[in-house]
């Protein structure tokens, strides 16, 4: 440890570094939340208005919500950055064994030449407003769960309908900001027209691979370039020729210097889920159920999509996507379960419901209100585990085999189809097909008839395995038709997969799509199976909204309870709304007699890439231009040498992905694309010792750009000088 990394672990240990450092339990800050901050205090040099302004432009008004990504605005041409992750589909989509995108990467150097990012729009926040009196005082005198949550779903989307027709040109959305307990409007604008710019090669977006992901020193360029572009008249259109580039009310400044170690820092984003204010039985559940479940199936269905993409290029090529996102959770999710056990995290939560139980018993009023809650949870959540293994393997199955969402579109489609009157059967088809025709293409895209053959053995053998009072129906069918599960299960998949026709997307597209007359003519064992899945789902449906509205309204209270108890508000749990999060550049100690320097730099992507491990090849001009010192004004003075990636203590989780890292100016500095290992448990408690995230140095984004790529045109429109 040097003598400067010293002085400051020196200084944590007192508690003294920044005068404005308080250790935090959370920090996603919600929009409301973030005038009651002292971020001047903790280091922010700009007026704290310019980061949120409800009555102006701000720093949020360059946010935007892009492919369950985040990315920001930095031109005032709509030129947005992003992570090199959060393109991947559309720069898959987009890639043919003729022209890899993928893996060479793609440069626009026109307007012209921008490519149609497929499948992804672009969502900005207009405006939010609280309406948790409006929902939570429909349900006040009902007392039944089911009831009482369907009542409030409904008037969450008649609220999202009353705003949508107030305003038709955006999208409401009411998100639910504490369980049962707070609920708030969001107003977004919606680009439908958004196109790749600049992709790096995937040898820099994705160096490391697999091997260095939610793993620190981190040396990957997870960096994206693209456009947001409008009709004419500046209102949102879906991709035409005669689109133009959209004009953001706010964009990023670019700084090209960088950071130092523990400089203030702060995110824009939105990050997806975390469950910080449940109880023990919810951490159980994902230890003991979810986590280990759907991390030992992912893996399985990479080994099958890697044995099968060896077959040829386009193969490789169609399931690229979908094994980097089953990669990116499986990991994720191992992280977790480590994570969990390490610290113990249930029986923290124990020990945290046990000292709320007995607060709750030692105050009489609150105890006549709330004094059966805790037991309450208990069997509510006996009840959720003795059906969980079914559970998981409904909420699978469709996303695990492509021919079975086929068939549940189809069936869908044929089902309101066949409610029409005959009369207004040609009109219903010929308003609906073009929708249906999309959401299926949308499958097709990635989809391989091996793949869909080898994993739905292993859902059906999952299935098979299941208790006597968790059986599914559909596979039970199946399986008594044999003499025993596995033969049964080979027999049924060779002979309902031989006969489908719905493996054919050209016959499916252009022969049973033709008219309503042809869909209905139609069936095969494919649309039967999922006909059972579906029946069976709807006879569940009950049971399981009875549940949801008892949790709904028990974590409602839970929380109630536990801010009167700690005597203390809570951040809310992040819900895919916008948020503020920020802490400083810092490296951690993740284990004992061992300290993580905050930065690393191009000399670490020449030290991995002498291991061997395909995961670490790099772009030759890399070593090149590194052995000349050609780092032009990028380089880091204290690394002689351009900085790759930089670890920071803010609270980031899934969706934070692409999110513009900014000093204390409010200027870009790096791009948020990753945690620590250790800090993959975020999602259900954060604490700054271990809590860590990853983001790719602008230096090096820019370096990349400029002397890799040749993207000065790049450099100039974001106005960096060279």
């Amino acid at each position: 440890m040097n003598k400067k990394t010293l002085f400051f672990t020196s200084l944590l240990a007192l508690g003294i570094v920044q005068s404005g450092y308080i250790a935090r339990e959370e920090g996603m800050f919600p929009l409301s939340e973030i005038s009651k901050l002292d971020l001047k205090k903790a280091g922010l040099k700009i007026d704290q208005n310019e980061i949120y302004n409800p009555n102006g432009t701000s720093l949020v008004d360059a946010l935007v919500n892009v492919g369950g990504c985040t990315g920001s605005f930095i031109s005032d041409a709509g030129l947005i950055i992003t992570n090199h992750h959060c393109a991947f589909s559309a720069v898959q989509l987009a890639s043919t064994p003729e022209h890899d995108y993928l893996n060479d990467g793609f440069v626009a150097n026109s307007y012209e030449q921008e490519i149609e990012a497929k499948n992804l729009t672009c969502r900005i926040t207009d405006s939010y407003e609280d309406v948790s009196d409006r929902v939570l005082g429909a349900v006040a005198q009902i007392e039944d769960p089911a009831s009482r949550l369907k009542l409030i779903n409904d008037v969450m989307k008649n609220i999202v309908a009353e705003a949508e027709k107030k305003d038709p040109g955006i999208k409401a959305e009411v998100s639910e900001m504490f369980i049962g307990k707070t609920y708030v409007l969001f107003r977004y604008k919606t680009i439908q027209d958004v196109r790749l710019v600049y992709v790096p090669n995937r040898q820099i977006g994705e160096y490391g691979g697999e091997t260095d992901n939610w793993v620190w020193p981190r040396h990957t360029g997870d960096f994206s370039f693209m456009r947001a572009y409008v009709a004419p008249d500046g209102s949102p259109a879906k991709f035409s020729k005669n689109n133009v580039p959209y004009k953001p009310k706010k964009f990023l400044k670019v700084n090209p210097k960088g950071t130092t170690e523990e400089d203030f820092v702060f995110i824009l984003g939105y990050p997806g889920k975390t469950f910080r204010h449940r109880p023990a039985e919810f951490i159980a559940y994902q230890q003991k159920y979810l986590l280990p479940y759907v991390s030992d199936l992912y893996e399985f269905q990479n080994t099958t999509f890697e044995n099968i993409g060896k077959r040829n290029k386009a193969t490789e090529l169609k399931l690229a996507t979908r094994i980097k996102r089953n990669a990116n959770t499986l990991k994720n999710y191992r992280g977790k379960l480590q994570g969990l056990k390490g610290i113990d995290l249930i029986a923290q939560k124990k020990q945290e419901d046990a000292g709320l139980a007995e607060f709750i018993n030692s105050n009489v009023p609150i105890k006549e209100k709330y004094g059966t809650l805790m037991t309450d949870i208990d069997n509510l959540y006996q009840m959720i585990n003795g059906d969980a293994q079914r559970d998981l393997w409904f909420a699978q199955i469709y996303n695990s085999t492509s021919l079975l969402t086929v068939s549940k579109n189809l069936n869908s489609f044929k089902t309101e189809l066949d409610a029409q009157p005959i009369a207004q059967k040609q009109d219903y088809f010929d308003k609906n097909i073009t929708k249906l025709k999309q959401t299926l293409n949308t499958t097709y895209e990635a989809y391989d008839i091996e793949a869909d053959r080898r994993i739905f053995k292993r859902m059906l053998t999952d299935a098979a395995a299941l208790s006597m009072n968790q059986k599914v129906t559909a596979v039970n069918k199946v399986t008594s038709k044999g003499s025993n599960s596995t033969a049964a299960i080979d027999e049924y998949i060779e002979n309902t997969f031989g006969l489908t026709r719905l493996k054919d997307p050209d016959y499916v597209m252009n022969t049973l799509l033709q008219s309503p007359r042809s869909i209905a003519a139609y069936n095969d064992g494919l649309l039967l199976f999922e006909k059972d899945l579906a029946k069976q789902v709807l006879e569940l449906k009950p049971e399981k909204d009875r549940r949801e509205g008892i949790l709904n309204k028990l974590m409602g209270d839970y929380v109630n309870v536990k801010e009167k108890f700690l005597k203390k508000d809570f951040v809310p749990d992040a819900n895919s709304t916008l948020r503020l999060t920020y802490g400083y550049v810092r490296g951690y100690s993740p284990a004992d007699a061992s300290y993580m320097q905050p930065y690393t730099s191009i000399k670490g992507i020449l030290e991995k890439g002498t291991t061997g491990n395909p995961d670490f090849a790099y772009p030759a001009q890399i070593k090149t231009l590194w052995n000349a010192k050609d780092f032009g004004t990028f380089a880091k003075k204290e690394l002689n040498d351009v900085p790759v990636s930089f670890l920071y203590n803010m609270d980031t989780t899934g969706g934070n992905s692409g999110s513009p890292i900014m000093n204390a100016n409010g200027e870009l500095i790096g791009v948020n694309f990753d945690r620590a290992y250790g800090a993959t448990i975020n999602d259900y408690a954060w604490n700054e010792s271990y809590s860590r995230s990853i983001g790719v140095d602008i230096r090096y984004i820019l370096w990349v750009a400029s002397k890799i790529d040749k993207a000065d045109f790049l450099l100039k429109e974001i106005g960096i000088k060279l």
